[in-house]
């Protein structure tokens, strides 16, 4: 399948296609965490697995990193319609986060499994992490995210909505991530590398993503962070 240069329809269907694989790599991910809390086969190894996983994983945050920068960008939109810059990133992105989850290497062990009523807690936290992850998604625009409202209409540069969640945290989808997966009352060894590995990917990945932002709306940005003091998690980071 080829990425459409001409007609805006083709271009729009495009973009619709790689929302679907957004969705479906989500759908997908909501089942891999599921299973993940089931521990992997006993008596299998443990340090291999754990170092291919981190590996895997890395492939997948390397795009993250690399394709969010401004030459990566650049690149694309002269490759590729201007429109389908973040549609591009998307299709790449949740083609690898299917290839994650699908790839990932069963650790065995389990850390520990809360039963009620210090389970409750546990999906408490998770709960909340739903909410920051959603009510942070909302403000962003989830057609923007999935790179198809570029493909509707132009996206001008818009001022910064300092709208709750983020008058708390400027990447509060980012705390609703650990809440989420570090929330959970059954933490086998499978969960914990990946609540480690990914939410340790967005700690390093911020200052990064932070850089692009600001040069992207300039003093704004630099007013929301002092603003906003705290980057992820309120008091600490």
């Amino acid at each position: 399948m080829t990425t459409p240069r001409g007609s805006s329809l083709g271009i729009q269907a495009w973009a619709w296609l790689g929302g679907g694989l957004f969705v479906t790599a989500l759908t997908l991910y909501v089942w891999f965490f599921h299973t993940l809390g089931t521990p992997g086969p006993e008596g299998g190894p443990v340090a291999g697995p754990i170092l291919r996983n981190i590996a895997l994983f890395s492939g997948f945050a390397a795009h993250h990193s690399l394709m969010a920068r401004s030459g990566a960008k650049a690149w694309i939109t002269r490759t590729l319609p201007p429109a389908l810059e973040r549609s591009a990133y998307v299709w790449m992105a949740s083609a690898l986060l299917i290839a994650v989850c699908l790839l990932w290497q069963r650790v065995p062990g389990q850390l520990y499994a809360l039963t009620a009523p210090a389970a409750w807690l546990g999906w408490a936290v998770q709960g909340v992490g739903v909410v920051f992850t959603v009510a942070g998604a909302r403000v962003l625009d989830g057609l923007d995210l999935a790179g198809i409202r570029q493909t509707l209409t132009p996206v001008a540069s818009s001022p910064i909505r300092v709208v709750w969640p983020f008058t708390l945290v400027r990447h509060p989808i980012y705390l609703g991530w650990a809440l989420i997966v570090f929330g959970t009352p059954v933490m086998t060894l499978d969960r914990f590398v990946w609540a480690a590995v990914s939410t340790g990917y967005l700690v390093i990945a911020i200052p990064w993503e932070e850089r692009s932002l600001s040069a992207a709306a300039g003093p704004a940005y630099s007013a929301y962070q002092q603003r906003v003091r705290w980057k992820m998690v309120p008091g600490l980071y």
